[in-house]
């Protein structure tokens, strides 16, 4: 539970008149001490709706202890680290990141080169210059917090706040210039009692994909929870779960491509039923009203929403999942796979634990890589699965874990 400093104030995270001391000091810009670790982090209140929430400074995460909620482990352990600076750009003062982005979000002319190089815009290439299409659903996940884990958390985790978290994140995020919240659609949960409301609603956010007149036409984003693929009379269709009667229509090309580039997210969510697959999109609305997507890109995540990219990390997931201390799931971005990152971090005191798993198809050249990797943060401890060697090691603070059931 975080403890904060508001002046000569101590305050507790549970306290009953949190909301009014918080509003109170928001109105007169005061910024909030975390007390888990000196020197004493600086943060501050961000208002959401009418509520105020405390929030760490950008780029401070690694000044709080491991145990505080609030503690974030160096970007240099995942492929966040080559992103920043570059791809991602964060001013210290507002905590606003500009994204750089290697897809369009506008289109002229007929849809059909788009398609083209839908898929090779993707991470494959590793660049760090600009965030590929799902280097930035990567990025909405980590920021919205739902790689962060805790078994204290089982069966609260649920659509309408992942939606909630996704939508805050995006607001701290511009692109092209522009709010990322304002092209970025995420469903609301359907409930069959508010169908015309909710139909109501999703019309007026689609607005911005409708085509002008005249010049290039306006695409948005989608990030939703994928329900099926299934063959239209013209190609597929995306059918989103939340938005029932409503398609998202991909031409043949497209579909094909998804399914030879997205193999192994595909065969992990056919794999396992507790999973949901994840796809964002760029998409525009036809004049007719139908919604056509232009690029296209999944993430497999496991029961709680944690992302996973093999049967051997679903494992480590599933491990942590059951553990009462704190951890973060490492997210790979724009880096290709033979690049090692760490796969999560375990909040454990007194230090953190980063832990790594190695693929079976690695060689030497990786293991020099993970050495070095290893070696740059002597901060941490250090947890190897190599799966080529056997089934997965007992984690770290294996004690206080939940049993399985």
């Amino acid at each position: 539970m975080r403890r904060f400093r508001l002046a000569d104030q101590v305050i507790d995270e549970a306290a009953p008149n949190l909301q009014d001391l918080l509003a109170d000091a928001y109105r007169r810009k005061l910024r909030p001490l975390c007390l888990c670790h000196e020197p004493w982090p600086t943060m501050y209140i961000a208002q959401v709706g009418d509520q105020y929430i405390v929030k760490r400074m950008p780029l401070s995460g690694g000044g709080h202890d491991p145990s505080c909620s609030s503690y974030e482990p160096p970007d240099e352990l995942s492929g966040l680290g080559v992103l920043m600076g570059s791809a991602i750009q964060v001013d210290p003062e507002s905590g606003m990141a500009a994204l750089k982005l290697d897809f369009r979000l506008s289109k002229v002319g007929a849809r059909s080169a788009s398609a083209a190089g839908a898929l090779g815009s993707d991470s494959v290439v590793g660049d760090t210059k600009k965030l590929s299409l799902r280097g930035l659903l990567h990025y909405l996940w980590h920021e919205a917090e739902l790689t962060v884990w805790t078994s204290r958390w089982a069966g609260k985790r649920h659509w309408w706040n992942i939606r909630w978290h996704l939508v805050e994140a995006a607001r701290q995020m511009t692109v092209r210039g522009g709010a990322l919240s304002e092209i970025l659609f995420v469903p609301e949960p359907f409930r069959s009692a508010d169908k015309a409301a909710i139909e109501q609603r999703r019309g007026q956010a689609l607005a911005p994909a409708l085509p002008p007149k005249s010049g290039p036409r306006k695409l948005m984003i989608l990030v939703g929870e994928v329900k099926e693929f299934s063959p239209a009379r013209s190609g597929h269709k995306l059918i989103v779960k939340h938005m029932p009667g409503f398609v998202f229509l991909l031409d043949e090309s497209l579909h094909r491509r998804l399914q030879t580039r997205f193999e192994t997210e595909m065969a992990l969510w056919g794999a396992d039923e507790a999973s949901h697959l994840i796809a964002i999109a760029t998409f525009g609305l036809t004049p007719a009203g139908l919604a056509v997507i232009e690029e296209i890109a999944v993430m497999v995540v496991a029961e709680n929403w944690v992302p996973y990219e093999s049967a051997y990390e679903k494992k480590l997931v599933d491990a942590l999942a059951r553990t009462r201390e704190r951890s973060m799931k490492g997210l790979r971005y724009n880096l290709p796979v033979d690049k090692p990152t760490a796969t999560a971090i375990l909040q454990t005191q007194p230090r953190p634990v980063g832990l790594y798993v190695v693929p079976p198809s690695s060689d030497g050249t990786y293991e020099e890589m993970l050495g070095e990797l290893i070696a740059s943060r002597p901060e941490f401890d250090t947890w190897i699965w190599r799966t080529a060697d056997g089934e997965i090691p007992t984690l770290p603070g294996g004690h206080d874990r939940v049993p399985h059931t």
